[in-house]
């Protein structure tokens, strides 16, 4: 199983974000994973740094990790644009990048509408991202579909029909997969505690089947190499 992080974006300057990229890269962590939302879920009032710029500037300033996108929304921008945007950055990155892709739910449509940007029936939804994850995986680009904390059919038959991988979010609790001999699957969320607690989640996370954990970003990003490592060799 890769070990992988989500990164410092929930402030008004990026260069935290870059060296968190930087310092993961050299403790030999697997990626490091960037949010796409207008602001930090469910706060308005607090500052974000975009997706794309924060993407390019992270394959413009390491040279090995994978750079992915956990996940990059369909209908901010139309569907043509946001396959041509994550093409771009998988060629600047000579193929170490993940399109994350998503639909959206009830907690993210608030941006849209504060933006006036349209947020269609979530069948509409499900069609771009099936289109989406369908012309990036032609052109040879991984595609994670988002499922968010409870994976629904309609979810998972898209990642089924494509080839895509399916990314399950969770915050507590056990580790919510379930084994599928029909599609991958790889997990995301918080790992606290101490390196020994954060090392016998990341275990459980792999006993269920997963091919990748990404930790929300954590209180240290040392902890999480060394219970990578823990997980890794014992």
């Amino acid at each position: 199983m890769r070990i992988g992080v989500t990164l410092p974006q929930f402030r008004d300057e990026g260069e935290s974000a870059v060296e968190a990229a930087r310092w993961a890269e050299a403790a030999g962590l697997d990626g490091v994973f960037v949010f796409d939302h207008l602001w930090p879920m469910g706060s308005p009032d607090r500052p974000i740094i975009s997706a794309l710029p924060l993407l390019g500037a992270l394959v413009a300033e390491t040279e090995s990790i994978h750079i992915a996108s956990l996940v990059m929304r369909v209908g901010l921008v139309p569907d043509p644009v946001l396959v041509e945007q994550l093409l771009a950055l998988a060629r600047m990155s000579g193929g170490r990048t993940i399109a994350g892709l998503g639909t959206g739910d009830h907690l993210s449509a608030a941006e849209n509408l504060a933006f006036g940007v349209p947020y269609p029936p979530a069948a509409d939804r499900r069609a771009s991202l099936e289109a989406c994850a369908a012309a990036l995986l032609a052109a040879g680009v991984p595609v994670w579909i988002g499922a968010g904390a409870g994976v629904r059919p309609a979810t998972r038959a898209v990642a089924i029909r494509t080839g895509a991988v399916l990314n399950v979010w969770q915050e507590k609790g056990e580790p919510a997969l379930e084994p599928d001999d029909e599609v991958e699957q790889t997990w995301a969320g918080p790992v606290r505690g101490s390196v020994a607690e954060m090392a016998e989640r990341l275990a459980r996370i792999r006993d269920a089947g997963a091919t990748w954990a990404v930790c929300a970003w954590p209180g240290s990003l040392e902890d999480v190499a060394e219970a990578a490592a823990l997980v890794r060799w014992g």
